[in-house]
């Protein structure tokens, strides 16, 4: 064994070799994303004031004590779906992607090609996790509001930013106003997804995309 002949001794709540203190890595990580990846995806479903806190538990096989010791209450368990999960995944699908190379309007449609590609069959039936916690708790609670308006000004920067650069290269009509095109493109976007999700239809989301696209065609110069 890698320990063969070492003085090894627990000391503190610490394993120390040979004198030497080594961390140890916990579960306490591995529990806490377990916990976030339950919670978003209830709350996806259910939306947040209808999850259950038991149902997160079950999933998970985490105790009650333990959720609260990374979560000091479900409302603070919702924060952190905002601010990691979400934002992770807005990151991963929408930031990025939109931060890479090319033709601005060639670069948009791909991301957007891609998320509806993404988002099939159960993300059509639930819809846009953002655009449903907005809907549900941005008028009773602030902390969500101050969130949620947080990751759309996040998205909204991401696509003007890449409508400037266009209108700098001479890639993007310089007519548009970026910051006012960045505003009904995710309006577009979000709007289709709620249609969708009402209709429980990929078509309908498709039918929406098609007219979008139509219409970031119509930017090019």
């Amino acid at each position: 064994m890698i320990f063969d002949n070492m003085d090894i001794k627990i000391h503190t709540g610490r394993y120390v070799v040979n004198g030497i203190p080594i961390v140890m890595h916990s579960d306490a990580d591995a529990t806490r994303r377990s916990l976030l990846e339950a919670a978003y995806e209830e709350i996806h479903r259910f939306g947040f004031q209808a999850a259950s806190l038991n149902a997160i538990l079950d999933r998970t096989g985490v105790t009650k004590g333990a959720l609260y010791h990374h979560f000091g209450s479900k409302l603070q368990l919702g924060y952190a779906v905002l601010d990691e999960h979400i934002a992770e995944e807005l990151e991963r699908l929408w930031f990025e992607p939109l931060r890479q190379p090319g033709h601005p309007i060639d670069v948009l449609m791909e991301t957007i090609t891609r998320m509806g590609e993404h988002y099939q069959c159960e993300e059509i039936t639930l819809g846009c996790p953002l655009n449903n916690l907005a809907q549900e708790m941005s008028a009773i609670d602030d902390g969500f509001r101050e969130r949620i308006d947080n990751l759309y000004k996040r998205w909204l920067l991401s696509i003007e930013t890449l409508l400037i650069r266009g209108q700098q290269e001479g890639s993007v009509a310089v007519s548009i106003d970026p910051a006012d095109t960045s505003y009904f493109i995710l309006a577009s976007l979000e709007g289709c997804m709620s249609m969708a999700k009402n209709a429980q239809s990929n078509q309908e989301l498709m039918r929406c995309g098609k007219g979008l696209m139509s219409y970031l065609s119509s930017l090019r110069t």
